[in-house]
This record gives C-alpha cells, structure tokens and sequence, in this order.
C-alpha cells in the first residue's frame, strides 16, 4: 500500500511540474508575442493602435495558443488531464503573459515615448467624441467626456493594473471553458 502511495505521489509531482513548465514556458511565449507585436506596431503606424481589427487578431493568437497549449500539456500527460490541471496551465500562461505585455506597455509609454501616450490620448478623444456626436449626444455630456478623457492615463501603473485584474478575469472565465473541453472524461482523472 505503501509503495501505491509513493507511486501515485511521484506520478503527481511530475504533472504538477509539466503544469508549471507549460504554463511559464507558454505565458513567456505570449508575453514576448505581445511585445513583439506592440513593437510592431509601434514603429510602424501607431494610429494601428486604435483599430478593432488589431485586437480581433491578438484574440485569435491568444485563444490559438491556449487551445495549443491545453491540448498538448494534456498529450504530455498520457491524454489524461484534470480540470483543475487544464485549468492552471492555461491561467499561470495567461496572467503571466498578460503581466509581461502590461510591464513593457507601462514601460513603453511612461519612460521610452510619454509623447506616442499623449498622441494616443488625443486619438482617443477625438475617435470618442465623433462616436458621441453620431448618437447626438448633448454638447454638455460632450464636453464633460472630454474633461474626463484630457485628466485620464490610461499608462498610470494604476490603470494598468486596473487593466490587468479585468483581464485575468477574461483569463480565467476562458480557462474554465478550455477545462471544460479538455478535461479527461474518466472519473479517476478528474481533479474537481
């Protein structure tokens, strides 16, 4: 019974750390996807910065990459993965990711280019306020959004963590839903 014990010990030790060095391995991935791209598209056209289409393709890598990642990791582990294991690889890989991509945005438009934050602040204000005025908003809500808009950092190491609770947030709710999918069926494997 004993040796049972040690057996199943060591088998869990080895998954924990093929969760680990997938969910770091990966998160570094897209850290360096991010900053990439962010370089990219930096120095090519920062008006890029404001397209919807942008953002669309970096979901499409993300969530690529995070099916990628769960499908493999669960390869790795026989084609048996929990759902709390299917899980914790893609989140430890998603907050990690997410954080190296927020860090270089901070340090980007805080101390290398403050002015690329400032053009992209008056982009932001003038893209909001023909928005706005298509759906007729009164000119006092107008001009009130404007105040607001002038007086926000959206690269203030507060707002950037603000940014990144929210987006841990969308880390684990997709998470869930790759756990949900990829999650060994049998009743022995799962960790839930």
């Amino acid at each position: 019974m004993e040796l049972l014990y040690l057996f199943n010990n060591s088998k869990q030790k080895i998954m924990n750390e093929i969760i680990k060095k997938n969910g770091v391995t990966y998160g570094a991935i897209l850290g360096l996807i991010s900053i990439a791209s962010t370089t990219l598209i930096y120095v090519t056209d920062i008006k890029l910065f404001m397209s919807w289409w942008i953002g669309g393709i970096s979901l499409i890598l993300n969530i690529m990459i995070g099916i990628f990642l769960v499908s493999n990791t669960k390869k790795q582990l026989n084609n048996t993965i929990s759902f709390k294991d299917a899980f914790s690889v893609y989140f430890i890989a998603g907050v990690l990711g997410s954080t190296v991509s927020a860090l270089f945005n901070y340090f980007l438009f805080n101390f290398i280019d403050p002015q690329a934050k400032e053009t992209l602040k008056e982009m932001t204000i003038k893209y909001t306020v023909e928005m706005m005025e298509k759906f007729g908003t009164p000119k006092e809500v107008l001009n009130q959004t404007i105040t607001e808009l002038q007086k926000a950092d959206n690269y203030s190491l507060e707002n950037i963590f603000m940014g990144l609770l929210f987006v841990y947030l969308i880390v684990a709710i997709f998470g869930l839903i790759l756990a949900a999918i990829f999650k060994s069926k049998s009743p022995s494997s799962q960790g839930l």
